[in-house]
């Protein structure tokens, strides 16, 4: 075995550690952190290409029936629950950066990473790709009703521009991976897929400590507020997962830990370059509080997926 090829695979291994280094390392060095931060769009793109290429057509796109329940779970996840949430918000005049957030949440598509994370977590990840790709195709229509029931968010022209560049991304991505897994790298074998693992780890890891450049003016500046948007995350985060995969466990034996980790993992970054400055400010810091349930995940939630 090559040492490139042993470091690799110590970082599949070790791929949930990597993440907990990456978030450590985003509030302890904000310089490194404000670096990495603008080199995210190019993280997320490898991302997916590592994950697609792990995964494989075949085992993507599955039978008819897989991609039919992607879809009515994307409508359930990125559709339904946004809208009931706004209602509530609407129902109780709950006008905070907070409320704002959790509802872009809501609303968002999954991570990129949502199937590395189920890797992580030593669950299928087809179920999670199937869902990244459908969430990410249906969000410029998703998100119409939902930015229609917020006046103070709204920005469509640029959501759509958004959510189409972060289409035509994860499209570029996944076909580059596809053909290269149909016509060069068949059959990997353990090897191979546990190399294409430490890849994926350490993207994943170098994307976590751009995603935590925000989270160090609150630990100096507002360590009350730091823990308060830190314990909402954790709230919805692990409690969407939790209900989700509870929910399904049964029905769905196989695909349940997949899409429940899509449900809690949502790309909420993704609205930072879409909406206006002046609305995204104030939602900075749950913005980059919200990644520290994700990147703990496959820490803290491998017991209960087991």
């Amino acid at each position: 075995m090559t040492p490139v090829l042993s470091v690799l695979q110590f970082a599949a291994r070790h791929g949930r550690w990597l993440l907990v280094l990456g978030l450590v390392a985003g509030v302890a060095l904000p310089g490194i952190a404000a670096f990495m931060e603008k080199q995210l769009p190019i993280a997320v793109a490898l991302l997916l290409f590592f994950s697609a290429l792990r995964v494989g057509p075949r085992q993507a796109f599955g039978a008819t029936r897989d991609i039919g329940q992607s879809l009515y779970f994307v409508l359930a996840l990125q559709l339904a629950l946004p809208i009931i949430f706004v209602l509530v918000l609407i129902a109780t005049d709950w006008r905070s950066p907070l409320a704002f957030g959790l509802a872009l949440m809501l609303a968002a598509s999954p991570i990129s990473g949502s199937p590395s994370l189920a890797i992580l977590l030593g669950k299928d990840s087809a179920p999670s790709l199937r869902l990244l790709i459908a969430g990410t195709a249906l969000l410029p229509l998703t998100t119409i009703p939902v930015f229609w029931m917020m006046p103070d968010l709204v920005a469509g022209k640029s959501v759509l521009g958004a959510a189409l560049r972060l289409l035509l991304i994860i499209g570029i991505a996944t076909a580059i991976a596809f053909v290269i897994r149909g016509f060069f790298l068949k059959n990997p074998g353990p090897a191979g897929l546990g190399a294409i693992d430490g890849l994926a780890a350490l993207t994943m890891a170098i994307m976590v400590v751009g995603l935590m450049a925000a989270v160090r003016p609150a630990l100096e500046n507002n360590p009350g507020g730091l823990a308060f948007n830190l314990f909402i995350a954790f709230v919805a985060n692990f409690g969407l997962q939790a209900s989700v995969y509870l929910i399904l466990k049964r029905p769905l034996p196989d695909q349940s830990a997949g899409i429940a980790v899509c449900a809690g993992n949502r790309n909420i970054a993704l609205f930072l370059a879409a909406l206006p400055a002046g609305v995204m400010e104030p939602l900075l810091l749950f913005i980059g509080c919200y990644q520290v349930p994700m990147y703990l995940t496959p820490i803290l939630l491998r017991r209960f997926y087991r």
